[in-house]
């Protein structure tokens, strides 16, 4: 078994005062303090501060951007199907002009094609594209 033995020293007030270091400056850096201020704003300067900064941001991406508030917002009220709708009626427009354009270049083909059976003996082509006219051509 060990005896330990311990001492206390006893200082008065002014004794205390100038001995001891209450503060805490040893174990922190001070910092500034600064006051606390309410960061809630309203609808309207919310509007009005995405006006001034419309331009800033970005068209595309996953946050932080006009798609991501098209996306959040649409999600939000349940709006999705104009977007929807306005797709399925471009498809129909693109499925119509790819009908029509094919029609066109059938006509096109049809109209280069010579006939097969042209009713003129004797050989030769009856067919010929240009202008008509015969004659040695020159202005």
């Amino acid at each position: 078994m060990e005896i330990l033995t311990l001492t206390n020293t006893i200082y008065n007030k002014n004794q205390y005062q100038r001995t001891i270091d209450t503060s805490f400056n040893q174990l922190i850096q001070p910092t500034l303090t600064t006051p606390v201020v309410d960061s809630t704003i309203s609808v309207a300067e919310f509007f009005q501060k995405y006006q001034q900064i419309f331009f800033l941001i970005s068209k595309f991406g996953e946050i932080n951007s006009h798609e991501y508030l098209i996306k959040t917002s649409q999600e939000y009220t349940g709006n999705i199907e104009p977007q929807d709708d306005l797709i399925q009626a471009l498809i129909d427009e693109v499925t119509q002009l790819k009908q029509e354009n094919l029609e066109l270049q059938q006509s096109t083909s049809d109209l280069l094609t010579p006939p097969t059976d042209s009713g003129i003996s004797g050989g030769g082509s009856v067919f010929s594209v240009g202008s008509g006219g015969g004659g040695g051509g020159g202005y």
